[in-house]
């Protein structure tokens, strides 16, 4: 069912039954109002009679003929009956109306019990005991309320107009209400239904509606497909990357081998051997990231587990001396008395290792003192902060604004050799750990990466 259907049913169907219960509690409350009334009518009735009837001598012959011509106008439907103290009827109307049941009532009726409500189908019928003037009367009355009655059948049909009259304009606002609340979303699942998705130029859906809910879901759409077509991307970039970057660096290492198979100092073919096996790994280990990610962007879970930061980045320092053994990189830990739980962070052992591996390697590849420093700071209560400090050519401000984008490299990477994945990857990396990367150059020829880890 479309929510505008559902509104429009829900709305109609909730204030149509809250209007049919207060005017059917209207309808009780007066049915009970007027046989409230009615009874009390009845009582001072006989009550009237029976004070009249004790003024009457008893021995008048006419008492019957008196009483019918002061009561004829009283009611148009009623059976009086007035009893002695002996239960001896001693006066009774003419209407022709089925006698009640006396015996039951006048056996109720006492001076404890003064008075007795019941009734028999549409009569009502009142019993009264009564003292007047030292003698006992008791009285019973049986009436038709033919005019309380006509009213509340009055009142029925006015209150059915009215239901009918409010349940057709509860609809008719229903299906106003429900056009105009329903109206941004119809706007937007148009749009939706016309965007191309795969027209990487289109621009993110307007957000011209003042709904607060529609602005928020256009706004989270529009997310959404910035996301989607930044994954899109990357995965076209990656494979790019792949096929045509990554060959190069393949052929290089073949050829190295090949090389290697002329080689006759031993000395010299174990040392060059290492190096293409390193160059080999580090290779393998940037495919593996790739797939890795690849894996994550598809919808699979990254798998985590906890990793001492400090003793991840001693195992690439080693791996990387292992290329550039005269390169130095001097670790620092601030403050210097920490909780040592601080330096363990939740990760991808795999990606955050390449993460830091592409940082360190840069310093190796722009340093020109062969030097770096790491600086692991431990103050902060939710996050560890990583800088990694070195000397070398600098980016303008300008190729600062694009240094983690796809196919960018600066000026001073012209002489620099690299698969071309480097800075992407990471930035990549760290945002799949919900963490932030900042490069900044303070002046001179210093540059500084800064790693932002929230801490588990």
């Amino acid at each position: 069912m479309k929510i505008r259907n559902r509104i429009l049913l829900y709305y109609s169907v909730a204030i149509n039954l809250i209007t049919a219960v207060t005017l059917v509690v209207i309808y009780l409350l007066f049915a009970d109002y007027r046989e409230e009334q009615f009874l009390q009518q009845q009582r001072e009735r006989i009550k009237t009679t029976l004070q009249l009837f004790s003024e009457l001598t008893r021995e008048d012959d006419n008492i019957q003929q008196t009483m019918d011509i002061l009561t004829v106008y009283d009611y148009y439907d009623e059976k009086l009956m007035i009893f002695d103290s002996n239960k001896q009827l001693l006066y009774v109307s003419k209407e022709d109306i089925p006698t009640p049941d006396v015996p039951f009532i006048l056996d109720q009726l006492t001076r404890e019990n003064p008075v007795l409500k019941t009734n028999e189908g549409v009569y009502e019928i009142v019993g009264i005991y009564t003292e007047s003037r030292g003698d006992t009367f008791f009285a019973i009355s049986k009436a038709f309320d033919e005019l309380g009655y006509t009213k509340m059948q009055f009142l029925r049909n006015l209150m059915i107009a009215i239901f009918l009259a409010i349940a057709a304009v509860v609809v008719l606002i229903s299906h106003f209400l429900s056009k105009k609340i329903t109206s941004p979303i119809t706007q937007l699942t148009a749009r939706l239904k016309n965007y191309d998705l795969t027209d990487q130029q289109a621009d993110a859906l307007p957000n011209n509606t003042s709904t607060f809910e529609i602005m928020e879901l256009t706004d989270k759409f529009n997310e959404l497909l910035s996301r989607t077509r930044e994954a899109f991307a990357f995965q076209k970039h990656t494979v790019h990357h792949i096929s045509h970057q990554l060959k190069t660096p393949i052929a290089v290492i073949v050829s190295e081998l090949e090389r290697l198979r002329t080689k006759t100092d031993e000395e010299t073919f174990k040392n060059d051997l290492q190096n293409q096996i390193v160059k080999a790994k580090s290779l393998g280990s940037i495919i593996n990231v790739l797939l890795e990610i690849s894996k994550i962007e598809a919808g699979q879970t990254i798998v985590t587990t906890y990793i001492r930061i400090d003793e991840m980045i001693f195992d690439i320092i080693n791996e990387l001396n292992i290329i550039a053994p005269d390169f130095v990189f001097d670790l620092h830990y601030y403050p210097q008395d920490f909780d040592e739980k601080r330096l363990i962070v939740k990760a991808n052992p795999i990606l955050i290792r390449q993460a830091f591996l592409n940082l360190l390697n840069n310093c190796t590849a722009y340093s020109d003192d062969s030097k770096a420093e790491i600086r692991l700071d431990c103050s902060h209560k939710n996050e560890i902060r990583i800088k990694i400090i070195n000397t070398g050519s600098s980016i303008s401000e300008e190729e600062e604004k694009l240094m983690f984008n796809h196919f960018f490299r600066g000026k001073n990477s012209e002489y620099v050799q690299g698969f071309g994945l480097g800075l992407v990857l990471t930035k990549k990396i760290f945002e799949l750990h919900h963490a932030n990367i900042n490069y900044s150059n303070p002046g001179g020829q210093i540059n500084i990466f800064e790693v932002l880890i929230p801490l588990s």
